[in-house]
């Protein structure tokens, strides 16, 4: 796979590197960043999530990369795309964009301007007519990044993640849709 994915002005996504376990322990797997998607997972968890990130790369040719600042090379995150997993969901099958940059890097743009390259490139190698993103409705900042990359909302296609008791704070998730640009 090539070093990196796509770039813009001010970053770099590109396919993790065996370093960037431990800055992604330090810097997303903590209480402040994880609010929304159940708290901080275990070490085990975090590498079984690696591992599927880099199976979906194998077997898709995508997945939730690694986001790095041009500046100083800092480890942000990661921003990417996977075939969803959510059985009996009407997102099921689709292909989900997603992101998860440390807080310090929050309000800044980097999530904005790393989907919008992700964007980009599902439209240039995927041959899919839309992608999706879901959040619950309480996490304003992701819901926020939606709709700054031009994503729709699709109350049709909402749902109760399966992963949450149905009265949970997370169970209910809103869902968002980008369609495939028309030719020019």
């Amino acid at each position: 796979m090539a070093e990196i994915v796509a770039e813009t002005e001010r970053l770099i996504i590109r396919p993790w590197r065996q370093g960037d376990r431990d800055d992604y322990l330090a810097s997303c797997n903590n209480d402040v960043v994880t609010a929304h998607l159940g708290g901080p997972a275990s070490i085990e968890d975090v590498d079984a999530s690696l591992a599927r990130i880099a199976k979906s790369q194998d077997e898709n040719g995508f997945c939730f990369w690694a986001v790095e600042r041009k500046q100083d090379g800092a480890f942000l995150g990661y921003c990417g795309l996977k075939p969803t997993n959510l059985a009996d969901s009407p997102v099921e099958g689709e292909i989900e964009i997603g992101w998860r940059l440390r807080a310090d890097a929050w309000g800044q743009g980097y999530a904005s301007e790393a989907a919008t390259a992700v964007l980009d490139w599902a439209w240039a190698n995927l041959g899919v007519g839309r992608i999706v993103s879901f959040t619950v409705p309480a996490n304003r900042g992701s819901w926020r990044v939606m709709e700054r990359i031009g994503m729709k909302r699709c109350p049709d296609l909402d749902f109760a993640h399966p992963a949450f008791p149905a009265d949970h704070r997370l169970s209910a998730h809103i869902t968002y849709v980008a369609e495939r640009p028309r030719p020019a």
